[in-house]
C-alpha cells in the first residue's frame, strides 16, 4: 500500500472521528505541515528517485563538464529568490544565495547524475535568448509551455501544473467575486511577458490594465500599496504573497464559468504546464531531464512546492 493511500486512510479516519466528537468541520482542522515535517517528505520522496539507466550523463550535450548552468531571476518566489546565505540548500550566486522551487528542482537533477548545479541570475526577458545561445543550459523559472514559447526552446516536463489566481485585497470592492465578471472595472496588473497581463486580464469587462511589473515582487508591490485592486498570478506565487503579506485574498475562479477562458482545453493546459527550457535540438538533455521529473507525479512536486513556500523568507 503506498504512502499516499495510508495518508488518505488515516484522514478519512480523523474526519470520523472529529464529527463523532461534534469537532469543527474537516477543512478547518486539517493540519499545517512545519517545514520540518514537509522537508522530511522531500527527503522521501528524492529517496525513492533512481538514476536512469538509459541516460549517459557524461554525454549529455551542454553538461559535458559535469557543470549544469541553470538560469532564472532569483527573484520569483516560491519559484526562486535570493537570501542572505546558504540556509536550506540555497545556492550561491552573484548577489548572495539562491533558492526556491525552481533551485530544488535543479538540484535533485543534479544530484541523481553527479552534475554540479551553476545557478545564474537573470533578468525574465533574458532567460529565452539566454538558452538559444547556449550560455545557460536550461532555464528552470516557472516558465508555462505555452506554443510560442516552445517554438524557440525545447521544453521538458511538465514539473508544476500550476492553476491561474486573481489576487486582491481582503477588505477591496472585489474580495468576493465569484469570476471574472465581477472584477469589472478595476486596475489590475501582472508580470510582464506572461499570459496573465498578455490573455487573462484582458478578458476582465472594461478592466483598467496598468503597466506590466518586471518582477514578481513588483506586481504584488503594486497590489500591496494600493496601485492596482488586484493581480493576475499562479497559485504558487499567490499563496507565497498571501503568506508573507496579511490581508491579501486569493480568488480562484477554476472549474467554473467565471473562469478565464481559453481557446481550447490544450491552450489552456500549455498556459498551466510549467516547463524546463533548453537549447532547441538539445534533445539528450531535455530526455535526460525527463528521466527525472517522470519518476515524480503532481502530488510530490505539490509538495515541494510546499515546502518552498514554507521556507521561503519574508521580504
Amino acid at each position: 500500500m503506498t504512502r499516499r493511500i495510508l495518508a488518505a486512510l488515516m484522514a478519512l479516519a480523523m474526519v470520523f472521528a472529529l464529527a463523532a466528537c461534534g469537532g469543527e468541520p474537516a477543512a478547518e482542522e486539517e493540519e499545517v505541515l512545519s517545514a520540518e515535517e514537509l522537508k522530511a517528505q522531500v527527503d522521501e520522496i528524492v529517496a525513492g528517485l533512481t538514476v536512469p539507466e538509459d541516460v549517459d550523463p557524461a554525454a549529455v550535450q551542454g553538461v559535458e563538464d559535469g557543470v549544469f548552468t541553470v538560469a532564472m531571476e532569483c527573484a520569483y518566489a516560491p519559484y526562486n529568490w535570493t537570501q542572505i546565505d546558504e540556509s536550506n540548500g540555497a545556492v550561491p550566486v552573484a548577489s548572495g544565495y539562491a533558492n526556491g522551487y525552481d533551485v530544488m528542482i535543479s538540484q535533485i537533477i543534479c544530484d541523481l547524475y553527479g552534475w554540479q548545479l551553476e545557478v545564474v541570475a537573470s533578468a525574465w526577458d533574458s532567460l529565452t535568448p539566454g538558452v538559444q545561445s547556449g550560455i545557460y543550459d536550461a532555464n528552470i523559472a516557472g516558465q508555462s509551455m505555452t506554443a510560442d514559447r516552445m517554438e524557440q526552446v525545447d521544453m521538458a516536463g511538465p514539473y508544476y501544473y500550476a492553476e491561474i489566481v486573481v489576487v486582491t485585497t481582503a477588505d477591496s470592492e472585489y474580495a468576493d467575486a465569484t469570476g471574472i465578471a465581477d472584477l469589472a472595472g478595476g486596475t489590475a496588473t501582472a508580470q510582464s511577458g506572461t499570459i496573465w497581463y498578455d490573455s487573462c486580464l484582458p478578458q476582465i469587462p472594461d478592466v483598467q490594465l496598468e503597466s506590466p511589473a518586471e518582477t514578481a515582487p513588483q506586481m504584488i508591490m503594486s497590489l500591496t500599496t494600493g496601485m492596482v485592486d488586484y493581480i493576475c498570478t499562479d497559485v504558487p506565487t499567490a499563496t507565497a504573497a498571501v503568506r508573507t503579506n496579511e490581508g491579501l485574498k486569493i480568488l480562484n475562479f477554476a472549474g467554473t464559468d467565471g473562469d478565464f477562458q481559453f481557446a481550447s482545453e490544450e491552450e489552456r493546459a500549455e498556459n498551466v504546464n510549467i516547463g524546463i527550457s533548453v537549447q532547441k535540438g538539445n534533445e539528450t538533455l531535455r530526455d535526460a531531464i525527463n528521466a527525472v521529473l517522470g519518476q515524480m507525479d503532481a502530488d510530490d512536486f505539490n509538495t515541494i512546492m510546499n515546502y518552498a513556500i514554507a521556507i521561503q523568507p519574508e521580504i
